[in-house]
């Protein structure tokens, strides 16, 4: 068996199993995350979710007008991906050693980081992973949370979407139409990613929708619990304040699995669908979706197909 094999799981034999065993994480508000170094003392790691395999990086080929950090491209598989230096990234000085590459699978698109070496893979509870925002740090903008391990050290968990950002530019918001209507719409979303909050309220201004955001989970489960039971006092009805709710999956605190038990769970939000917006595109975790209880599951970052999706439920 391969080191990939080991690690990750099967593409394509051992698919039912990973299936079944990361679908057993749904509601358990429990993340599975991928240790790697990039040559330092320091500790990062990446949902294993968004891995598909770990490989060495074999011969890339450079192409001209690449992005800084991007290395060049490489045919694995049957695929053409890019291949990103992290330690470029993140302000390091990389070297002829980083030659280990994680294959990712990342809003329907293949690419490949390389990195020093890979360590191990470990189970986090997601109200033990604290959101960086806000934290002084010459990496921050690209870390999107940190976790603490049994020996005390931290692990910094990688913002993909803040780096391919960096790296290939935001995605463009298409010609979205305006929804027609007679009363006010508002949706509610929830997403610990400042790229992604930002490309969102974009499509719903352009919808015309107004929107309430919150960061992260935890945040939005306060939030939405507040507005129930002010609904509630008034006697009004909850669906005539938000008539959507919007969320990640992977979020630092509470992830979008267990948010949205929470809300099917409340007979006050009765009518109000929730849609989640994931990078996280497999079948795997659209099958972890439903099982929670998600109406709609909207890969990210399609403009077009957001906008698609939301339009129908905004009644």
């Amino acid at each position: 068996m391969s080191y990939t094999e080991e690690m990750i799981g099967k593409e394509q034999d051992g698919m039912l199993e990973q299936v079944d065993a990361r679908s057993s994480l749904a509601g358990s508000n429990k993340m599975e995350i991928l240790l790697f170094n990039l040559g330092s003392d320091e500790k990062f790691g990446i949902n294993v979710f968004k891995v598909k395999e770990v490989c060495q990086a074999g011969k890339i080929t450079l192409t001209p007008n690449m992005p800084s950090g991007v290395e060049g491209i490489v045919s694995l598989r049957g695929h053409v991906m890019p291949v990103l230096n992290l330690a470029k990234f993140m302000g390091m000085q990389p070297t002829e050693l980083y030659q280990t590459m994680m294959v990712a699978e990342f809003n329907n698109h293949i690419l490949g980081f390389l990195v020093r070496g890979v360590d191990r893979i470990i189970r986090v509870d997601w109200d033990k992973v604290r959101a960086t925002e806000g934290m002084m740090s010459d990496k921050g903008a690209l870390i999107t949370a940190i976790t603490e391990l049994e020996d005390g050290s931290l692990i910094s968990i990688l913002d993909v979407e803040q780096i391919l950002a960096n790296a290939f530019g935001e995605a463009i918001v298409g010609n979205v139409e305006k929804v027609e209507s007679t009363h006010d719409l508002c949706i509610f979303f929830a997403d610990d990613s400042m790229v992604a909050r930002r490309k969102i309220a974009e499509v719903l201004d352009k919808m015309g929708v107004k929107h309430i955001q919150a960061n992260n989970g935890h945040e939005a489960w306060d939030r939405l619990k507040a507005m129930a039971d002010s609904a509630q006092s008034a006697g009004a009805n909850l669906h005539d304040q938000i008539q959507v709710i919007l969320t990640d999956a992977e979020m630092p605190e509470m992830d979008g699995y267990v948010l949205t038990q929470r809300i099917k769970a409340d007979n006050r939000f009765d009518g109000i669908p929730v849609v989640m917006h994931s990078s996280l595109s497999s079948d795997a975790n659209r099958s972890m979706g439903r099982r929670v209880g998600v109406d709609h599951y909207v890969p990210k970052f399609d403009s077009i197909v957001l906008s698609s999706t939301l339009r129908p439920l905004l009644t």
